[in-house]
């Protein structure tokens, strides 16, 4: 099809003006994505093209990029993505604009290809049906239209004696037109922000109230922590609780339309209400969790009193057949972990399906209605978010998430330590400096922790009191730091006697080690 085709009155050689080509390809994108948004609003908000294709990203991208993301960007990482998805989309579509100055034809084809993959990108999620490829349909049906309207009344370079008059014409209807795309694309992306927001989890978890464990943590000891020295407080405050997963919208269910299937390798198979979780009676426990993602030295470790159920009573009335290995446990939104049957049915380690976060039910953004939290673990093998299926089965069986991108199957949290003040390159006085952290060994505990100068002796620092061998421990000292440049030095040793190795290495596949260092400069 060629310009003269779509518009009779049109030279044969006329072709769009350069800006107005391009303008013209911006504008179908925005109104495809627009007009996507809103349906997706009305069947979920996952369906959205532009999200479901930024969630096949985050699938596709390479383990290395995807951890050098979270750690250069932390909660931002998602941002950065769908930032750099919009840089990217924008100018393909102002390409595609630009290819069909003379014939749209290039930019239909660019366009029925983007809407394609985001068709392809919808269905390809787990946590979606059918019905939610009319989403992506809408994309398409609307970004080819608009950019045909748009196309048919661009300015044009003409090559008539009356090209001003006509190219003024044709100028003041491309404006108008491409206002309205602009007011109606705007329109419909806020329609579909607002009805997917209106069916948001947020007044289901008020409704919740209060929960009151049967079995409370013991109180957290008034020397647990030595903030006032510079560690972080011993419970981190919910909003404050480190956050890595792969949600680029944060699941919203509510409790009512919320159930647990646990089934597999079991006796009989168990399907579980909010109620009927909420009904039984709820423990209490300290925990620290850590992500694998934590980099030495990283903030990705935090500490809260979970209020929920334990996991290995959940198993018993299921009953686990011999020979089971795994818990292959299914968020709402798709996302796996494996979880060791031996590590979830230990009643010493506490493995809890949990509800609630410091007294209150879990945030949205940590899982709600409900998680795993399993002691001892590293997160992406322990503590499913938005929990919604836990089929017990063995390692050949079932493949999670992270276990198909090259980490480990087995993921004990690493004994680590970490330098909180002062904080790198700091300006301190000579002599007696004070300096405090942290450190942590889940599940079997903190010994010690030492420091050292330089290539000076280590030194025994002042430990926190302990609460329980799932927690992290605080630790402060004073060190005699002449005038100059020097590194201080950290490492912990937990109850098993093992000491942290000074062996740098990443956090693929199982976590970072190596010990934290921090500069100062005396003076």
């Amino acid at each position: 099809m060629t310009a003269t085709e779509l518009d009779p009155e049109a030279p044969p050689r006329s072709r769009l003006r350069f800006f107005a080509a391009a303008f013209t390809g911006v504008l179908a994108l925005a109104a495809a994505l627009a007009a996507g948004h809103l349906v997706a609003g009305f069947i979920n908000v996952n369906a959205s093209p532009y999200l479901a294709v930024g969630n096949g990203a985050i699938d596709l991208t390479p383990v290395e990029l995807k951890d050098f993301a979270v750690r250069t960007f932390g909660t931002y990482d998602k941002l950065v993505l769908l930032g750099s998805m919009a840089v990217v989309m924008v100018g393909v579509a102002a390409l595609a604009g630009v290819l069909s100055r003379r014939s749209p034809v290039p930019g239909t084809v660019l366009i029925a290809l983007f809407g394609l993959v985001g068709a392809f990108a919808v269905f390809e999620r787990p946590d979606l049906t059918a019905v939610a490829l009319l989403a992506p349909i809408a994309s398409l049906v609307v970004g080819i239209a608009v950019f045909l309207l748009l196309h048919r009344i661009a300015p044009r370079v003409w090559r008539e004696p009356d090209a001003d008059e006509k190219s003024g014409t044709s100028r003041r209807a491309f404006l108008l037109g491409g206002a309205g795309v602009v007011v109606g694309a705007g329109a419909a992306g806020l329609g579909g922000q607002l009805i997917s927001s209106s069916r948001d989890a947020t007044a289901s978890r008020e409704a919740v109230g209060k929960l009151v464990p049967a079995r409370t943590a013991p109180t957290i000891p008034a020397d647990a922590d030595f903030a006032k020295l510079g560690t972080p407080p011993f419970l981190t405050p919910n909003d404050k609780f480190y956050r890595v997963d792969t949600a680029l919208s944060v699941p919203q269910v509510r409790t009512e339309d919320w159930s647990l299937r646990l089934h597999g390798m079991v006796d009989r198979e168990i399907r579980y209400s909010y109620q009927d979780i909420r009904s039984r009676p709820l423990v209490e426990r300290t925990v620290t969790m850590t992500c694998v993602s934590n980099e030495v030295g990283g903030d990705y470790v935090s500490t809260s009193n979970f209020i929920g159920v334990d996991l290995a009573d959940l198993l018993a009335e299921a009953g686990v057949k011999p020979g089971a290995e795994q818990l292959f446990c299914t968020s709402v939104d798709g996302w796996t972990s494996g979880t060791p049957v031996a590590a979830a049915q230990d009643r010493g380690r506490g493995a809890m399906l949990a509800i609630g976060m410091n007294g209150e039910p879990l945030p949205l953004e940590h899982g709600f209605p409900a998680r795993l939290v399993t002691p001892g673990l590293f997160g992406y093998v322990s503590a499913t978010k938005w929990v919604v299926d836990i089929e017990v089965t063995t390692w050949a069986a079932r493949q999670a998430y992270w276990l198909k991108r090259g980490w480990s199957q087995e993921a004990p949290i690493k004994t680590e330590s970490r330098i909180d003040s002062h904080r790198g390159f700091a300006n301190v006085r000579t002599g007696k400096v004070r300096v405090a952290g942290v450190a942590w060994a889940q599940h079997t505990g903190i010994e010690k922790v030492e420091v050292r100068v330089d290539q000076g002796p280590w030194q025994e620092t002042t430990l926190s009191q302990e609460v329980n061998p799932n927690t992290w421990r605080m630790w402060w000292t004073e060190l005699d730091i002449p005038a100059g440049v020097h590194q201080v030095f950290c490492r912990a040793t937990d109850k098993s006697g093992y000491t942290q190795t000074d062996q740098r290495a990443g956090t693929v596949p199982d976590g970072a080690t190596g010990w934290h260092n921090v500069t100062f400069t005396a003076a």
